[in-house]
């Protein structure tokens, strides 16, 4: 996940209340169903790093959600790296379904993830489509970029 969505008007969301905040025994967001203490949050943390590029998209995606800036900052391929998030005070990530990866493994230095993110933007529910593109650096597993589907 790069950057801000685009918005595309589906139905008026039926709740705008804002999205509990997340604790360490919450579910986590990446949607694994695992605590999020025992599931991204410890890659959050700065405990433990992403095995492969899906475990990294996830973190991220649940990073968005929490809005960890320094996470994503700290994962983000640094020729492709931003100055700082841009974080829409009125958009809240609600579900993450990945549709498929490749490469990616222990002997591979790239990998890329197909996943679909919704979200709810000013009561409008939106998805973000995205093949995003992950390389190896010194050892980690880091965010290049990424290309919207639809």
């Amino acid at each position: 996940m790069s950057r801000r969505p685009k918005r595309r008007a589906q139905q008026p969301a039926a709740q705008r209340t804002p999205a509990p905040p997340v604790t360490a025994a919450s579910p986590c967001p990446c949607g694994r169903g695992n605590p999020y203490g025992e599931c991204c949050g410890r890659l959050h943390s700065g405990a433990e790093k992403a095995a492969a590029p899906e475990e990294l998209m996830r973190s991220r995606y649940a990073a968005f959600v929490v809005r960890d800036e320094p996470y994503l900052l700290r994962t983000w391929h640094p020729d492709t790296r931003p100055p700082g998030v841009d974080f829409s005070p009125g958009l809240r990530w609600t579900g993450l379904e990945i549709e498929a990866t490749s490469e990616g493994t222990a002997f591979h230095g790239t990998g890329t993830v197909t996943f679909r993110a919704r979200y709810i933007d000013a009561g409008v529910l939106g998805e973000l489509h995205e093949r995003s593109r992950f390389e190896r650096v010194d050892g980690a597993w880091v965010y290049v970029d990424g290309d919207f589907l639809d």
